[in-house]
């Protein structure tokens, strides 16, 4: 690892950390909502549902997450 790469980690550890605690909690938002819609809804109706809910998401972030977490 190069140096800059070395403090840039270190310099923005923090704001990753906050972002990883704000997906781990929309992730399990996006597990309820699927739950109870029995497991049959994806990415656009997810999205939808988070967002009747007051939540600003996008489209994209949800359907990433669904991939990466099979929420």
């Amino acid at each position: 690892m190069s140096r800059s790469g070395f403090f840039y980690r270190r310099r923005t550890a923090a704001a990753r950390a906050a972002r990883q605690a704000v997906e781990a909690e929309l992730a399990a938002r996006m597990c309820k909502v699927r739950q109870d819609s029995d497991g049959t809804c994806k990415a656009p109706r997810i999205t939808a549902e988070l967002r009747d809910e007051g939540e600003r998401v996008n489209h994209r972030r949800v359907a990433r997450m669904v991939r990466s977490t099979g929420a």
